[in-house]
């Protein structure tokens, strides 16, 4: 008989355990489901010191010992994480852009996966943020965060970055928004972001248009809408492409010659996007050299370097001469645009129309 109370109490606490089993199974099958996709950069960086916020290794962190440096993430989402790269973002390449592309495009066509993260440097993720939002075909989030302090760091900002990365591709109202970057409490679109201070936490900002939203206390709170195009209602098809068209950025300055603009056509460049002064003005000494590349088929596109603002047709010279208008997108990201837009076309009309719509 004691023999047989054992045996029933034994078996009852196993079928509790089994059920307490099942029950925080349960728990982690309905959280959503989230792909890290990590690319090195100053949240993955290491130094000798947790003092030392410069001349740190970047990408020294492998992505899954980020992910259980934050046991909180397990709290919002099922995880999991993957090496696309391990560079920094100052070393971005074409090559780096189509494979992220392509396996962001993967996973999101998974009816599991509910959204991507990708931690990325801070130096270019602003161009590769706008890359993925007019190439990725889905309206799942997609969000990039880096940090502007080392993993080692005794201040690290990465932690709560990556924490709320996760809650906001977690989240159903970061869908439909295009590709988003969470940094230091704040949600950019990665149309407007930019990188503005070499140091500071609150570097990314969208200075004129603002903030898409804010964390607050780690839930993602939004105020506006991205109103351009953006991922799958572009036209941009990665799939398929091995390589980007080669286009340069060409700043001007004071005392600007032609000579800057003539060796980017003869290396090749299939377009030229022309950091211009205010309101895109091109140097009386440079626009014979643009107006002879735009001869030979290499398109033009005015911006601006003043980093904010619209540029529109403002001369009747420059529109004679076919230079291309773009809009209030910084130089950086203008580039990007028109590489996207070469693998389509090279009519002009066309061109001019996707900066118009994009």
């Amino acid at each position: 008989m004691f023999k047989r109370k054992w045996f029933i109490l034994l078996t009852v606490m196993y079928m509790l355990f089994i059920g307490v089993q099942g029950v925080h199974a349960l728990e982690q099958n309905q959280l959503p489901n989230i792909k890290i996709l990590a690319t090195g950069g100053t949240i993955a960086g290491s130094a000798p010191t947790n003092t030392k916020m410069t001349g740190y290794t970047v990408g020294e962190i492998r992505i899954q010992t980020l992910i259980n440096a934050v046991p909180a993430i397990r709290q919002y989402a099922n995880v999991s994480g993957e090496q696309i790269a391990n560079i920094g973002s100052n070393d971005m390449t074409d090559e780096v852009w189509l494979k992220l592309a392509k396996r962001t495009n993967e996973l999101l066509a998974d009816p599991k996966i509910n959204g991507v993260v990708i931690t990325h440097g801070t130096d270019t993720l602003e161009e590769t943020a706008y890359f993925l939002n007019l190439v990725v075909k889905s309206d799942k989030p997609v969000v990039l965060v880096g940090a502007m302090r080392p993993a080692t760091a005794i201040s690290a900002d990465g932690p709560v970055n990556l924490l709320n990365a996760v809650r906001l591709a977690a989240s159903k109202s970061a869908a439909g928004q295009g590709v988003l970057v969470a940094m230091n409490d704040e949600i950019n679109g990665a149309r407007d972001v930019t990188k503005t201070n070499t140091s500071h936490v609150s570097t990314f900002k969208a200075p004129e248009l603002g903030y898409l939203g804010y964390f607050n206390d780690g839930e993602p709170y939004f105020y506006r809408k991205v109103t351009r195009k953006h991922t799958k209602d572009t036209e941009f098809d990665v799939r398929n492409l091995t390589e980007l068209p080669d286009v340069e950025i060409i700043y001007t300055h004071v005392n600007e010659n032609r000579a800057l603009i003539d060796a980017a056509v003869a290396a090749g460049a299939r377009g030229i996007v022309y950091a211009g002064s205010g309101m895109g003005s091109i140097h009386r000494n440079a626009e014979p050299a643009l107006v002879d590349a735009q001869k030979k088929g290499v398109v033009i596109v005015r911006s601006s370097r003043t980093g904010n603002g619209i540029v529109t047709p403002s001369s009747a010279q420059w529109t004679a001469e076919h230079f291309l208008d773009g809009d209030n997108l910084n130089p950086q990201k203008a580039r990007v645009l028109l590489q996207l837009a070469l693998t389509k076309t090279t009519d002009l009309a066309e061109i001019q129309r996707m900066f118009n719509e994009y």
